[in-house]
């Protein structure tokens, strides 16, 4: 069963295929540590009031949404016609176009989402859905609506079932050119550029998602254990980048470090042992 509540459910809708779906949040932040406002002597927690400039505080059973069309003139809206255009549109991912794997820029990809089937019914339909996009090598792109917005999304195939990330906007997405125009483009060496080829190279191993650690988090945790139990917090401070040291001479070393590093890690590995019993051509060979 998915950790925690779907935060949205309608359908997945490719043409004139419906699919009866679930949404999850793919990432969690609930481990992430966050402060409260307290009053400085007294550490009671702070409140926040909502504040009327002529009637003071303000029930939250008095408040209302009101748009400003012009300045200090607003149009009313009541949370019952907000809720009926959230229902009228709400209920669908609407995919409407398929692009290659390796069209979509990076750059355009915001939060992650898991798409899971909602029942039984479906799920033979999902299946299959998944399998053929996976087997296309495409994402599919779309859109869908949550929280009083809609999103444009890309759905691809994850694991057994599919991942949707809500995609930025045009305007969100700053042009490279702005920052990287000034970059030149003169010849690069070849005996540095071989060299940072073998640093890659060295530095290349199967992908261990186990090292992405927010250290600044744990860091917090740590400084958090420490003053509850009345130590006083060991903060190791990062060492100062030495700007004078010479590239070629940065890349030998880095080289030098990843190669120490690998055979490091090749002795750490326990060697397999044999349970099968020597052959008669073995015996005869560890004789010799």
């Amino acid at each position: 069963m998915p950790a925690g509540r779907a935060i949205w459910k309608g359908h997945l809708r490719i043409s004139l295929i419906s699919v009866p779906v679930a949404v999850h949040n793919a990432v969690s932040s609930q481990d992430r540590i966050s402060f409260n406002q307290l009053h400085k002597g007294c550490n009671l927690r702070l409140k926040q009031q909502m504040v009327c400039p002529k009637h003071g505080n303000v029930e939250r059973t008095d408040i209302v949404k009101g748009y400003e069309y012009d300045k200090d003139q607003y149009l009313l809206v009541a949370d019952e016609d907000l809720e009926r255009l959230k229902q009228a549109t709400s209920k669908t991912i609407e995919i409407t176009q398929f692009v290659g794997e390796n069209e979509l820029d990076p750059m355009y990809v915001d939060s992650p989402y898991y798409v899971l089937p909602d029942g039984p019914i479906g799920e033979q339909a999902y299946r299959v859905l998944r399998e053929a996009l996976a087997k296309s090598r495409r994402v599919g792109i779309g859109q869908f609506v949550m929280g009083q917005r809609t999103y444009v999304i890309a759905l691809r195939p994850h694991g057994r079932g599919f991942l949707m990330s809500t995609l930025r906007s045009a305007e969100e997405v700053r042009r490279p050119e702005e920052y990287f125009s000034d970059i030149t483009s003169g010849e690069i060496p070849k005996s540095e550029l071989k060299l940072a080829a073998d640093l890659i190279d060295n530095f290349t191993e199967p992908l261990d998602t186990s090292v992405f650690k927010d250290s600044y988090q744990e860091g917090l945790k740590e400084l958090i254990s420490a003053k509850l139990a009345g130590k006083e917090p060991q903060i190791v401070e990062q060492p100062e980048v030495d700007r004078s040291l010479n590239f070629m001479a940065a890349l030998e070393e880095s080289i030098k470090a990843a190669k120490k590093r690998a055979t490091a890690t090749v002795k750490k590995k326990p060697m397999a042992k044999s349970l099968k019993p020597a052959s008669a051509a073995q015996k005869k060979r560890k004789k010799a």
